[in-house]
């Protein structure tokens, strides 16, 4: 399992409307092929400032099975609005917490 890590920006005084174009979107995510789940985070120093976490089986379920599809274009024009700036996206794996 890997998790997607995608730090969002938003234009200020769009925090709501982001959150409520995130509920409809995040079914275009579930519905990809190697989905496990997905949280978003708003922060609260910086409540403009939302981070999504994503689990997906590996990278190519992200990469190619959600960003190739024709879900994406859709995800993007819902969320993508709302952006204060480029999204930073990255891909990580989990620390074990014992060896």
């Amino acid at each position: 399992m890997i998790i997607e890590i995608a730090d969002f920006t938003v234009r200020p005084g769009t925090e709501d409307e982001f959150a409520a174009a995130f509920r409809e979107a995040r079914p275009l995510l579930a519905a990809t092929p190697g989905f496990l789940g997905a949280r978003m985070t708003r922060g609260i120093e910086s409540p403009s400032r939302f981070v999504l976490l994503v689990e997906w089986e590996n990278v190519e379920a992200h990469t190619d099975g959600f960003r190739n599809s024709d879900r994406y274009p859709r995800w993007r024009e819902l969320i993508g609005p709302f952006f204060a700036g480029d999204p930073h996206v990255e891909h990580a794996v989990e620390v074990p917490a014992s060896a």
